[in-house]
């Protein structure tokens, strides 16, 4: 696999690691066989990054406010790994569970020996849910939208009159 589809494999797992559920990374974690030991070179912790925003989406940047995001940088050892990993997260919120275990699955992610069980058994699965809660919040954002066409059409037979 070359760098550039090692990067974009890890960006989308950071990605579902990040939205998706603690307790769903934690089920996971509870099914991965011969799981490695876990130590943390940074354990979770909290802090504040501010979040900009810019005009019309490419002009100027703006600061828009705070954001509170945990990381964490975890090393995995022994287990089924050819070699020690290390894998970091940053999720948004401050759930340290969340954090340690999104580094633990990235960590899992950089090892040749468990990187295609890691996207096709906890990637793709959460992807998946992500998007049937995605459907589900858009279905339910469609059943409140309210039309406000309230010009009446004066002739709905079709037929035109003549305004002579």
């Amino acid at each position: 696999m070359d760098s550039t589809t090692a990067v974009a494999e890890r960006q989308r797992a950071a990605r579902a690691f990040a939205s998706a559920d603690a307790s769903r990374l934690a089920a996971h974690w509870a099914a991965w066989p011969d799981a490695p030991q876990v130590e943390y070179l940074r354990s979770p912790e909290a802090g504040l990054v501010m979040v900009q925003g810019r005009i019309n989406g490419s002009g100027d940047r703006f600061n828009l406010g705070e954001a509170t995001v945990t990381r964490a940088t975890a090393v995995l050892r022994g287990g089924n790994l050819l070699a020690e990993r290390v894998g970091t997260s940053y999720v948004l919120g401050s759930d340290p569970e969340h954090a340690g275990l999104a580094a633990v699955f990235d960590a899992l992610l950089t090892d040749p020996a468990t990187t295609d069980r890691v996207l096709s058994d906890v990637v793709e699965p959460l992807e998946r849910e992500q998007a049937e809660a995605d459907a589900l919040t858009r279905a339910e954002a469609r059943a409140t939208q309210v039309s406000f066409f309230t010009v009446a059409r004066e002739n709905t037979s079709g037929e035109e009159d003549d305004d002579q």
